[in-house]
């Protein structure tokens, strides 16, 4: 099919979302479809095999474009859509596949132009929105609305993880509909020469942190009980790979407030192609997250990285671990504490999880299982498509 995959992100960059749009549209052209990939102006150039990029204008000032709801995305997903009724016009679209918002949008060509769409969903749009403004609360009937009307638009519809899938099946019953995780981001011999242990002076169990420095991200949880747990045994170190500067000053900052600044070291951001070889020095990997019904990302890496995985025991996490491969503890400091001390001093423990955790990974959650679930999902859709005519 000629596809037209909108993703409103900056793209290419290293960290989430962008990541599995473009595992998403490298996937779909293996698969011999042509995709004319839409995304915003910011971001690295680069060349995906069937796979045609597309930008919207650059727009003067606006540039650093975070994670989640701004005022600079929204001015960015206006002229998004400018340039996405541009290529409607241009090209003669079999289907639009929409990431996040753009499902809103992908709904107006439906009504216009009667171009079917999947809905990608990675997210409750919903909840993230009142979670980051929770004045908004008001509102979250409406987006509740919007979400329902995107999804039974839709011809079909791809949820990133159980949770929303849940939602979709709860919203319109019959709606052809699959889950599909990301996965795991390790690759095989990933090497470099960054000793963090040599390089930061750290003799004792090195804890490992990768991800952006957003508040859902739980690092004011994972900082207080790493404080907790420090007071108890003062050779744990807390190594944080990933964050903004602004951000990194701001958790410097609460470090030397805590009393722990010595321990924690913020080392900013690495090539994702080196992820194994850096969650590889870890003794003990966190997850700290405390908002949001999506699986983290790197949660899959963190699996596949043979390191024992601590993570908050919340939906966004216990969708995909359990307490065969993680060590799953309250979003509560005491709680964070006693998880890190329990697997800092039990190394049977951390191997025997690690070792489930990896084998859990090649059985669901590898490249040929995203590759298998995406191929049977279009397949149905194709089905679905042809009964139309």
């Amino acid at each position: 099919m000629n596809i037209l995959l909108l993703a409103p992100q900056p793209f290419y960059q290293d960290r989430g979302t962008p990541i599995a749009v473009k595992l998403l549209a490298q996937t779909l052209g293996e698969l011999g479809h042509s995709v004319h990939l839409l995304v915003f102006a910011e971001g690295e150039e680069i060349v995906i095999p069937r796979v045609t990029i597309h930008r919207h204008i650059p727009i003067p000032g606006i540039a650093n474009i975070k994670p989640g709801l701004s005022l600079k995305k929204l001015i960015c997903d206006f002229f998004f859509f400018i340039k996405c009724m541009q290529l409607v016009r241009k090209h003669d679209f079999q289907l639009v596949h929409a990431v996040e918002e753009s499902v809103f949008m992908a709904l107006v060509l439906k009504k216009i132009f009667k171009i079917p769409y999947v809905y990608d969903m990675d997210s409750c749009m919903s909840v993230q929105l009142v979670d980051k403004f929770p004045s908004l609360g008001l509102v979250r009937r409406i987006m509740e609305w919007l979400e329902k009307a995107a999804i039974t638009g839709s011809i079909g519809v791809l949820a990133v993880c159980k949770a929303l899938e849940d939602i979709v099946k709860k919203c319109a019953p019959g709606k052809l509909t699959a889950r599909l995780e990301d996965i795991t981001l390790l690759e095989s011999g990933s090497e470099g020469d960054e000793n963090l242990r040599e390089e930061l002076g750290i003799n004792g169990l090195v804890l490992m942190y990768v991800g952006n420095l957003e508040k859902y991200q739980g690092i004011d949880l994972l900082l207080a009980g790493f404080k907790e747990a420090v007071a108890r045994r003062s050779d744990l170190a807390l190594v944080l790979i990933g964050g903004k500067k602004e951000d990194i000053q701001s958790y410097q900052q609460q470090t030397k407030q805590f009393g722990i600044a010595a321990n924690v070291f913020f080392c900013g951001p690495r090539p994702v192609q080196q992820l194994g070889y850096y969650l590889g020095q870890a003794d003990i990997l966190v997850s700290p997250r405390t908002q949001g019904n999506n699986t983290p990302m790197k949660i899959y890496s963190y699996l596949d990285s043979g390191i024992p995985v601590l993570a908050t025991k919340l939906p966004t996490h216990t969708q995909v671990l359990d307490e065969d491969i993680s060590c799953l503890v309250k979003p509560i400091p005491a709680d964070m504490a006693e998880g890190i001390l329990i697997l800092a001093e039990d190394k049977v423990l951390r191997e025997r999880i690690a070792g489930k955790a990896r084998q859990r990974v090649q059985e669901e959650y590898s490249l040929p299982a995203f590759q298998r679930k995406l191929k049977i999902f279009y397949e149905k859709l194709e089905d679905r498509l042809d009964s139309r005519l």
